[in-house]
């Protein structure tokens, strides 16, 4: 480590872990791939606090966690090309796109890879075969575990039922939709080049809906501008970026998408806070006619916490304009800030509980 080198701690398959790698590849940070294991795992998380994926080591030997944080923190420490806009306005809607991406299109992302039988059959061996490696069983015995607490895990305990399956099938055709004619038209989501929102999107296209059998079908067949913006964005390295101006701006042509966000990403974020202050283990709001039921996530409660600091600290006429782009739904980003407290250190996982 004492070259420089960092430490990337994931699965080839995971979503944040594809996030911080391209990350890191257009900056030009040098770093090793670490495939983990069990083992690994544990130890990531014995390092971190966070029983999750990716944990990046330092060539120093500190250990960091949460793909935003990182971001945020390697933006303005490390060397490389800047990929946050320097404009207030933008880079707050590069935040808050980057946000929704990350926990908004978490659901519908591990919905396509669970709740279809030759995606899940897929899946769960590639994760037997990588992160379970080191456990003494038979492939097929560990990839039935595998589906069986995936889709425990990512289905039913998220809210999945029924009456709430098909809103989540629509949302990841109804994202596409919104983002083909932006991305047929310019090479990244806010211009010429990329910024923390293409990365935050990144996570769940590049890993997720490009890679499993049944959205990357539906990727290549509605929106190809969109699979070569995947591509665009994992061949982004400083040589083809750096002499690039950062964007000014947020083009008006994200407002549908900025809107999309808001409507279902903000409503949810109060809800959870809401339960949360009230001491709820459950937070329940209703969207598209059904009636919602989500673990109450600690860590969307700082997410929530996060934008709304990041809000006041515009000026008065960019908050104007976050308002009027984002619609009725901003109104949460105005209301009191209500920071999340943790229990003394311990394993967590990645919503905090």
């Amino acid at each position: 480590m004492s070259d420089g080198t960092w430490e990337l701690h994931g699965l080839k398959l995971s979503y944040f872990t594809g996030k911080l790698e391209a990350w890191l590849r257009a900056r030009g940070l040098p770093f090793r791939f670490v495939e983990m294991d069990l083992a690994g795992f544990r130890a990531c998380a014995r390092a971190t606090g966070v029983a999750q994926m990716p944990a990046l080591r330092s060539p120093g030997g500190e250990w960091l966690t949460d793909t935003t944080a990182i971001l945020r923190r390697l933006e303005a420490e490390a060397p490389g090309p800047a990929l946050q806009p320097d404009a207030p306005l933008a880079a707050f809607l590069s935040l808050f796109l980057e946000d929704a991406f990350d926990e908004w299109l978490w659901r519908p992302a591990l919905y396509y890879r669970w709740a279809f039988a030759d995606d899940a059959r897929l899946m769960s061996r590639r994760i037997a075969a990588t992160l379970m490696r080191d456990l003494p069983l038979p492939l097929a015995l560990k990839a039935a575990g595998v589906r069986r607490r995936q889709q425990s895990v990512y289905l039913r305990q998220d809210g999945i039922t029924r009456a709430t399956a098909p809103s989540v099938a629509r949302l990841y055709p109804e994202v596409l939709q919104t983002l083909e004619p932006v991305l047929a038209t310019r090479p990244f989501l806010f211009g010429e080049r990329p910024v923390a929102a293409d990365f935050g999107l990144f996570g769940s296209m590049f890993r997720h809906f490009s890679s499993d059998p049944t959205p990357a079908e539906i990727l290549r067949e509605r929106a190809p501008a969109v699979l070569a913006w995947t591509a665009r964005l994992w061949n982004a390295h400083p040589g083809r970026i750096e002499a690039v101006p950062l964007p000014a701006t947020a083009p008006r042509d994200l407002d549908p998408l900025l809107q999309l966000a808001a409507r279902d990403h903000l409503a949810e974020l109060d809800a959870n806070a809401s339960a949360a202050a009230a001491g709820l283990k459950v937070a329940r709001f209703r969207r598209d006619d059904v009636d919602w039921h989500l673990p109450v996530s600690p860590y969307r409660v700082q997410c929530l916490a996060d934008l709304q600091v990041a809000f006041a600290a515009l000026g008065a006429t960019d908050r104007a304009e976050v308002q009027a782009r984002l619609g009725t739904e901003a109104a949460v980003l105005v209301r009191p800030v209500q920071p999340t407290s943790l229990p003394a250190r311990r394993i967590r996982n990645r919503l905090w509980t």
